[in-house]
């Protein structure tokens, strides 16, 4: 048993090397100092100001200057408004019982009668159904 020894050196399991974030805080840059190894500093063109930002918001606005088309969401026709109203009333059904009939919201139905909705031809065709009558056909 003379030839038996105890091995006191520590054993480290699956340690993860540092992210890219802990070798950069302030802690590991000056222990690193201390140590004498190499420490690079490099001073971003833009750091501490705003310079990317600002720049590209004048070029978009620019943009949006030169753009003189009108940019919105299309709207329900006038015609197809007054053909659901019309179909509704003809079947003497509220704009909730209507919705309840397509499994819609009542205020689906409300958008679609005051034009405020953006037309789906999924809702329209279930509107079609429902009422039993062509909707779509006078575009």
């Amino acid at each position: 048993m003379a030839g038996l020894s105890q091995d006191w050196e520590p054993v480290v399991i699956r340690k993860k090397a540092p992210t890219a974030a802990a070798r950069k805080d302030e802690k590991a840059v000056n222990a690193a100092r201390r140590a004498g190894a190499e420490i690079e500093t490099v001073r971003k063109a833009t750091a501490g100001s705003n310079k990317a930002a600002s720049s590209s918001t004048t070029l978009n606005t620019r943009k949006l200057d030169e753009d003189t088309e009108n940019l919105s969401h299309e709207k329900v026709p006038t015609e197809l408004k007054k053909a659901i109203m019309q179909a509704r009333q003809d079947k003497k059904l509220t704009q909730s019982q209507l919705a309840q009939l397509i499994n819609e919201k009542p205020q689906i139905i409300q958008e679609y009668e005051s034009g405020k909705a953006i037309p789906n031809q999924q809702i329209i065709s279930k509107l079609e159904r429902a009422l039993g009558a062509k909707l779509r056909g006078k575009k």
